[in-house]
């Protein structure tokens, strides 16, 4: 299982939102390129990279300094936040990022899913943020009445080939993974699922690592890293099942 460090982005610092209020930010880093240093010093195979400004604004925000950050690192970046058309999924591989996590559009215009994934297949990741078991767009603002699932599902008719799936309500909060709406749906998608929001502790991991055979494929992991509550380096041994 993939242990996957996130830098979230808003106005070119690294910060971490409280379920994913944008005025309960915390600033973590004014250089979020040494932030991926590390998180790739320590041993991280792929980088999270969310664009929270591009979120709300429906715009790619802090393209400056994510370009930077796939220019100084060499693991593969992988980018979400405000991304609602072709075009802009051309501009982040154009920017050296590895692969899209398509959000809203997802709900709003699957269309675009279709056509990016035909673009560039195995390249796109379709984010499903949900609160209690509906999905949220547009930065989290807006809730909607589509269950989780079933949007993951016609995600996987239509060529992704991962899901990140975060529970807002625990997201920011280090309550820890929401274990069963995870493993719900791994079981239920025929895709490799990202869990995401809530990693409080090593525990987590742990708990995680056990579903890796049901389609868990990562853990997204923000908060922990930078308060300390979690070690990377002993978090992605746990991923991979080694001594630690």
């Amino acid at each position: 299982m993939l242990v996957i460090p996130a830098i979230d982005l808003k106005d070119g610092k690294c910060v971490r939102l409280y379920q994913g209020d944008m005025h309960q930010a915390t600033i973590y880093s004014d250089d979020p390129v040494a932030a991926a240093l590390r998180w790739q010093d320590e041993g991280a195979e792929r980088l999270h990279v969310v664009d929270l400004d591009g979120a709300v604004s429906g715009a790619g925000v802090n393209t400056k300094v994510i370009r930077q950050i796939c220019k100084t690192i060499s693991i593969p970046v992988q980018v979400g936040g405000g991304i609602r058309n072709l075009e802009a999924v051309e501009r982040l591989f154009f920017l050296g990022v590895h692969r899209a996590i398509l959000g809203t559009v997802a709900y709003s215009d699957p269309a675009v899913v279709a056509a990016a994934c035909q673009r560039f297949p195995g390249k796109v990741t379709v984010g499903i943020d949900a609160r209690n078991g509906k999905v949220a767009v547009q930065g989290w603002t807006e809730v909607t009445a589509l269950e989780a699932i079933a949007l993951a599902m016609q995600c996987a008719g239509l060529g992704a080939s991962e899901i990140v799936y975060t529970d807002i309500g625990r997201d920011g909060t280090e309550k820890g993974v929401n274990i069963d709406a995870t493993v719900a749906m791994a079981e239920a998608v025929p895709l490799p699922i990202i869990a995401s929001g809530g990693v409080a502790s090593i525990r987590d991991i742990q708990r995680l690592a056990q579903y890796t055979g049901k389609g868990i494929k990562g853990v997204i992991v923000g908060k922990a890293l930078y308060t300390g509550a979690v070690n990377l380096s002993e978090a992605i041994k746990i991923g991979k099942h080694l001594p630690h």
